[in-house]
């Protein structure tokens, strides 16, 4: 019996379904067109920079979403394998989503703003929580490379590796690579381009560990299976996460951002709005439909999606979407494996106050130097 399975499952594997048509990315010699088409907008509608800024709502928001994650982490503490399952697919999934997009927000500084970049991160870190995964912020440092390179080889880790797209290349396996999507999502880049770990990205995996740690102390291992499945399973066949699809994948040729206008974006701040906020990235999603509304002549005439649902439908059966069905571009400059230390400044700025305060104290007193 188990030889049939395995036989059965392989042929799924490799015969299912109609075979992808593309053999090669939609490789494109000019730059990304979001920044060009910024700066014609607001040359034509300079009041849409009265749009830039950050949520003040937003902090409050994400913060009622990871008290109800801990709410159904306590109610389902001792609840059937069943019901666990359902409400990770179904209630959990769309809270841990929306912590995702939450975080994804935050990278763009909607928390608090640009002039308070720390209070951002550590605010990711906090919308994290219900998260077993520590990403926020490692997920800022690649997903800025991702606006300011766009489809660009290696530099953008958001196009899926040539051995993704050589390997699922029929219906079975885009249904594999969807249900795996949170894994290559979350290892893609260390695989492609590793970058040196920060000191914030030490304090978020220490910090989510100590988190995990208590979820399953205090609540059980049911608990903490709730929060590991909502996170898989709303990254994977779930239609919240049909945006990573309905993005950037080629469903008309030539268009490279794609926006969608349905209901969800209610409980996804306003993702869907993609060319818009790849127009504008520093406008917080509340405020994206603003812009559509205020310069509509540069969005009506885009193709658009109107359901996530439909979108992997799409991505599953049709042979002309895949994961080759991305404009890709030579990367335009050197990788950069360096790391943003915030601590590393603000511990040097401390040490120059204290030297200050000592001399301005102890006039007389000379200040020890360092011995190596």
């Amino acid at each position: 019996l188990n030889s049939k399975l395995k036989k059965s499952f392989l042929i799924l594997f490799f015969k299912m379904g109609a075979k992808v048509s593309r053999n090669d990315y939609d490789w494109s010699y000019t730059e990304e067109p979001h920044a060009t088409r910024r700066n014609l907008i607001l040359k034509k509608h300079p009041e849409i920079a009265a749009l830039f800024g950050f949520d003040h709502a937003f902090v409050y928001v994400v913060t009622c979403i990871v008290i109800t994650q801990f709410i159904f982490c306590y109610l389902l503490k001792d609840s059937d394998w069943t019901l666990i399952f359902l409400q990770a697919y179904f209630s959990g999934g769309l809270y841990n989503h929306a912590l995702m997009l939450a975080v994804h927000e935050i990278a763009h500084n909607a928390a608090f703003g640009n002039c308070k970049p720390l209070w951002n991160r550590l605010f990711g870190i906090f919308a994290n929580f219900p998260i077993p995964l520590p990403f926020s912020v490692s997920f800022k440092k690649y997903h800025i490379e991702h606006h300011r390179y766009m489809g660009e080889e290696v530099l953008d880790t958001d196009v899926p590796t040539l051995f993704e797209a050589r390997l699922f290349t029929n219906s079975f396996r885009k249904l594999i690579w969807l249900f795996f999507q949170p894994f290559f999502y979350a290892f893609r880049p260390l695989v492609i381009y590793r970058k040196a770990v920060s000191d914030l990205e030490i304090v978020n995996f220490i910090v989510q560990m100590t988190v995990n740690y208590f979820v399953i102390q205090y609540f059980g291992w049911k608990s903490f299976t709730f929060l590991i499945l909502s996170m898989i399973l709303s990254m994977g066949i779930h239609p919240t996460a049909g945006h990573f699809i309905s993005e950037h994948y080629v469903f008309k040729p030539g268009q490279e951002t794609y926006s969608y206008y349905g209901p969800l974006n209610l409980v996804t701040f306003n993702v869907g709005y993609h060319v818009e906020h790849h127009d504008f990235p520093f406008i917080p999603g509340v405020r994206l439909p603003l812009v559509r509304k205020i310069a509509p002549e540069y969005y009506d005439h885009l193709m658009h999606h109107e359901s996530w649902i439909w979108v992997l439908w799409k991505f599953v059966f049709d042979p002309a979407v895949g994961p080759y069905a991305r404009i890709k571009r030579p990367a335009r400059v050197p990788l950069d494996h360096s790391a943003t230390n915030y601590f590393t400044d603000y511990v040097a700025i401390l040490k120059r106050i204290a030297k200050w305060f000592r001399l301005a104290v102890y006039p007389s007193c000379p200040v020890p130097t360092e011995v190596h």
